[in-house]
């Protein structure tokens, strides 16, 4: 598939097919570069993105930006998925540099990433706000200029055996966690999917109102 973008009056368009103004475009997976990071809990977005590119059939390339990237056409419009190969605290500059290449607004862009104040197994879309302590957001949000950009959080809790946030995040889930992180990611990337389809507002009001689902099912 082409992967030329231009930006036109009634929005973007690639491969000569126009896109509607609203709606996410985007969505990129934050996470630690190595494949020894792959399974830890500061990996999780990128694992949903790769949940969604399995799903839509597409293939991760690495060019043009420190980025894994990934374009195709789903349901008659082109999206794109994206994740920063570099550190987390250095994930801004290359999401940015996507944004202004394919000339996307930040608020068509959904943000994925692991969040330790949500509940384990927990999942919440919102529209903004602050970092709250991820690094990872933070760059994001200092190389666009704000924090208005759509993010779904993945809730991986708070250390139980009192290890430091900083090897918490960076070690896979506990033993008898996995399973429900594993579910985590898939459900994850389900909410990605009906915010590229449905838009923000309807995945919020699917999924935002059902409290413990992961962990109940």
């Amino acid at each position: 598939m082409g992967d030329r973008f231009r930006l036109l009056g009634l929005g973007v368009t690639m491969s000569g097919i126009a896109l509607s103004q609203e709606g996410i475009l985007v969505v990129v997976g934050l996470g630690t570069p190595g494949s020894q990071s792959e399974s830890t809990r500061h990996n999780s977005g990128c694992r949903v993105v790769d949940a969604l590119a399995l799903r839509f059939g597409l293939h991760f390339q690495e060019r043009k930006f420190q980025a894994a990237w990934a374009s195709g056409r789903w349901e008659d419009r082109k999206i794109l998925l994206v994740k920063p190969l570099g550190f987390m605290n250095r994930s801004g500059d290359p999401v940015s540099e996507v944004l202004r290449y394919f000339g996307i607004a930040p608020s068509r862009m959904l943000v994925v990433h692991d969040d330790l104040d949500l509940p384990f197994g927990h999942v919440k879309l919102v529209r903004g706000g602050g970092a709250g302590g991820h690094k990872g957001v933070h760059s994001i949000s200092q190389s666009i200029g704000h924090v208005r950009f759509p993010r779904l959080k993945l809730g991986i809790g708070r250390p139980m055996r009192g290890e430091s946030v900083e090897a918490y995040v960076l070690e896979p889930p506990y033993a008898e966690q996995r399973e429900v992180f594993d579910r985590m990611i898939l459900h994850g990337a389900r909410v990605a999917e009906t915010a590229l389809s449905s838009g923000l507002e309807e995945a919020m009001n699917q999924y935002n109102r059902r409290e413990g689902q992961i962990l109940q099912s």
